[in-house]
């Protein structure tokens, strides 16, 4: 009996706040460069335990990604964490990911800056031992290769310095930051800046609440 190669996919989680270039560029890197056969953009939903934090509302944060990839047929927008217990721990995700899907041969991608701390992470030994992980650059967090275990690899990609946070914070000072984001974001994002002025409120400061 012949046996299926399983599909690599990469597992890039995060809450995508909004999704910008450097991530669809990294992504787009990973499959041309490094292997993977898919990449679904997993986006992480409002943690109750974080409720400080500038979420955009989830259902927006989804459709934003949908938009941003819509055109390239290896990746995927997925709501999978949405339908898991909060707040979400990636040891128990990727449990589940196995489980629903065995023909694919997951990795779960993370940037240097999150494998410093990585330590700190909930069962992270155990996320170690059970899963693939792929690591990329980030500014001033150096990643000793020799060092890392048999199931770890660091990826030279392209360094990308951009930051949904910088997005965030250009937006509410009024700034044109349209070629920071995919073209379809950034026109969905400024129907929704001009509809919340004319209704005198302001589109990314209001959508501190996940409404």
């Amino acid at each position: 009996m012949i046996q299926m190669k399983k599909q690599k996919t990469g597992i890039f989680s995060g809450s995508f706040n909004p999704i910008h270039i450097g991530h669809l560029a990294l992504a787009n890197y990973l499959c041309e460069c490094e292997g993977l056969d898919e990449i679904w953009f997993m986006v992480s939903p409002q943690n109750p335990l974080k409720a400080q934090e500038k979420l955009w509302n989830d259902e927006l944060r989804l459709e934003l990604v949908k938009l941003s990839i819509s055109g390239y047929p290896r990746f995927q927008a997925s709501d999978f964490e949405f339908h898991l217990p909060r707040p979400s721990y990636s040891v128990y995700t990727l449990e589940k990911l196995r489980e629903t899907f065995p023909d694919r041969e997951f990795y779960f991608i993370i940037g240097s800056d999150n494998w410093e701390r990585f330590g700190y992470w909930y069962q992270s030994e155990r996320i170690i031992k059970e899963n693939q992980i792929l690591i990329y650059p980030r500014p001033g967090f150096p990643v000793k290769e020799e060092e890392l275990p048999e199931t770890v690899r660091l990826v030279h990609s392209p360094v990308f310095e951009i930051s949904s946070t910088f997005i965030r914070e250009a937006l509410d000072a009024g700034k044109d930051v349209r070629y920071f984001v995919h073209p379809k974001v950034w026109e969905t994002i400024s129907l929704l800046c001009q509809s919340m002025k004319s209704n005198n409120d302001d589109f990314c400061r209001s959508a501190d609440a996940n409404r």
